[in-house]
């Protein structure tokens, strides 16, 4: 699998990785794994990667990283489109979301970006599609991932900042776009 590092803010790593052949499970946990190696400067094939047992139907079952049998404080996110998936990774307790499109979405994905977006020119697909990966970043940190509707998520005006209003919490949303896919970053932002 091709794969490249993602420029992020200082302790959190991600990467971008395609491979129309390897499954998006192998994908997500080969990606997970450079990072974690990386971070920690150690070879691959010392760490594993595990999914987390759901814990009831419908659970979005998070990866978590082992060493000799011991579980590491990381938090990874994942999310795949096609052929391509890209994974984040941070530090035990900080909230992140990751969202990844494909630079021209089909039909029916713009859709269900318009239904859900409510901007005042729905027919600006880039826009459209920066706002609506904005918005699932922010739903996948947030932890309620589809529980939240996207109308509810808020945006500041530069779309740098996100929210969701019965919560006090304001994540940081970073661009990590690249090679015709559209990549935001939503990260935990105490200010």
């Amino acid at each position: 699998m091709e794969s490249v590092l993602l420029d992020t803010p200082s302790g959190i790593g991600a990467r971008l990785g395609w491979d129309p052949k390897m499954t998006e499970h192998d994908r997500k946990r080969t990606l997970a794994r450079q990072l974690v190696a990386a971070r920690l400067g150690i070879e691959e094939k010392a760490v594993r990667i595990q999914r987390e047992a759901p814990a009831q139907f419908g659970f979005h079952t998070q990866l978590f990283a082992e060493v000799d049998e011991q579980e590491l404080p990381f938090e990874i996110r994942t999310a795949s489109f096609r052929a391509a998936t890209v994974a984040a990774i941070a530090d035990e307790g900080v909230k992140l979301g990751i969202d990844l499109r494909d630079s021209h979405p089909d039909d029916a994905t713009l859709s269900e970006m318009r239904r859900h977006s409510h901007l005042f020119d729905e027919d600006n697909v880039p826009s459209l599609i920066s706002h609506w990966t904005r918005v699932q970043a922010v739903r996948e940190a947030d932890g309620r991932g589809v529980r939240m509707k996207p109308e509810y998520v808020r945006l500041d005006l530069s779309k740098n900042k996100g929210w969701i209003p019965d919560r006090p919490v304001h994540y940081s949303l970073l661009d990590l776009s690249r090679d015709g896919w559209i990549i935001t970053l939503a990260y935990q932002n105490e200010n």
